[in-house]
Formats: structure tokens, sequence, C-alpha cells
């Protein structure tokens, strides 16, 4: 069983694309609802919350861990495959690399919290990929609560999208990477901000790396079911599944305290 988790209702973006690949493996998805989200909070407290999530993931008996969330993948990707060298993770780096590979004018802008462009691997990508290429990160602090309330679309939301791409394209962005996972469900007004501007969601190249890793893991006959979990309202993450289109699955209710 593949498990896939993150803060909220973004890492759905990842699941789909999975489910968009094979519709016979198994996935449980965890969305730390009551802490969410993580984009302000200090990287220790980051890195211990993750932590926490993936032993629990681990203790459920899936395997691999999708850290399907930007933000944790940066502040705890690293310890995560330390404590658990058994364990296959896939994480989520800002797509840097395909961006330089497609900007024509030589600057690529990055959209993310401010954990993200904080943390180390937001850096080691774009000291590896960038060297001729300016790299502008933004942080988009108001976006995942958008998303999580369920506000896609509106003049509020197009409002509150376009003040975070504005300064991108004003330096000069021809190539935009939504480096949180919650952002693909805001594509419309970003590209409604963004016209004439390229749009990368990792999501794809996430969900065939996964099954890549995943092949060989499979112990049991898959059924094709979607397990979510949320330290957060059962009912809402039912209302997201349905307002977003999701694939159908139990959604349960688990306690912060179980995950420490």
């Amino acid at each position: 069983m593949i498990a896939v988790y993150d803060s909220g209702i973004g890492g759905t973006s990842v699941l789909k694309a999975i489910r968009d690949l094979d519709s016979h493996v198994d996935i449980i998805y965890l969305a730390d609802q009551a802490r969410c989200p993580y984009g302000n909070r200090p990287v220790a407290d980051i890195r211990q919350i993750a932590l926490g999530c993936a032993n629990w993931l681990i203790r459920q008996g899936a395997q691999p861990v999708v850290v399907a969330c930007n933000t944790a993948s940066a502040a705890a990707l690293h310890q995560m495959r330390q404590h658990h060298p058994e364990t296959p993770f896939v994480g989520m780096v800002p797509a840097v690399k395909p961006a330089v590979q497609q900007t024509q004018h030589g600057v690529i802008g990055v959209m993310a919290t401010a954990a993200t462009l904080k943390g180390d691997l937001y850096h080691e990508v774009t000291q590896r990929f960038a060297h001729d290429v300016q790299v502008v990160g933004q942080d988009c602090h108001g976006l995942v609560d958008l998303v999580e309330a369920g506000q896609l679309h509106g003049a509020a939301t197009d409002a509150a999208v376009a003040a975070h791409v504005a300064p991108l394209i004003q330096a000069g962005a021809d190539v935009l990477v939504l480096g949180c996972t919650h952002y693909p469900f805001l594509r419309e007004s970003i590209s409604r901000a963004a016209p004439h501007v390229t749009i990368i969601d990792p999501a794809p190249a996430v969900a065939r790396h996964t099954l890549t890793v995943a092949a060989p893991l499979t112990q049991s006959q898959p059924r094709g079911r979607t397990i979510y979990y949320t330290t957060g309202s059962a009912s809402h993450l039912a209302w997201q599944i349905n307002a977003l289109g999701l694939p159908v699955g139990e959604t349960t209710h688990v306690a912060v305290e179980e995950l420490i």
C-alpha cells in the first residue's frame, strides 16, 4: 500500500496523479489538517511533526511513503530516511530543473511557502541546476488556507493569487514552478494572473516515480482502495474529496496524539 502524506488536502494532487496512472494500487492518505498550514512554523517543529506522521504511516504497513508536501520534505525528508532506512521515501523537490530547461528569458519563479524557500532542498536544486538562470522565490502566504477552505474560484481568490504572482512576472519570470501541492488546485487563477507563462506542476512526475519505486514492494493483490485519514474533521475532508472530484474512499479521523 502506497502512503501519501501532506499537511492538508494539497497532497491529493499527487494522489490523483498516481490514481490516474494506476487505478489498481492501494493508497492510504494522511492529512494533518489539525496542524495545517505548516508553512510559517519553525523548521524544528515541522520536522518533529513530519517524523511523527511518517512513523504512524509505517506502523500501518504502508510503503513507499510519499511526502506530498514541499514544506515537510524540505524540513524532514533527510531525517525520515535516516530514521527508516528500510522504507523508501518519495519527496517533493521544487521543479527547478525542468523550469530551467523551459525558460526562454533566463528567469524562473517558484511559488512556495516560507519554510520551503528556506529549506535545504530548495537551495540544493537551485545551486545544482540554475547556474545561468535567475530563480525568484515567492512566499505565497495564505494560498494553502484558500484551498483548505475550498475557495478555489472567485474574485477574492483571483486577487490573492495575483498578488503573489505579480512580483514574479515583474521580475521577468516566464516559467512558474508550483512549489506546494496545494497550488495546482489554484491553477486557473494562476493562469489568469500569468496568461503567457509556463506553469510546472511536479505531481505527474512524482506519481510516475512513486509507481516505479512501489512496483517491487507489492506483496499482496492490490484492490484499488483509497483510505483517507485526517487529524481534523473527517466530515470536512469528505466534503473536500467530493468538491475536488478526488477518488472516493473511506474517510476517518485520527487523533494527533496517535501520530506522536
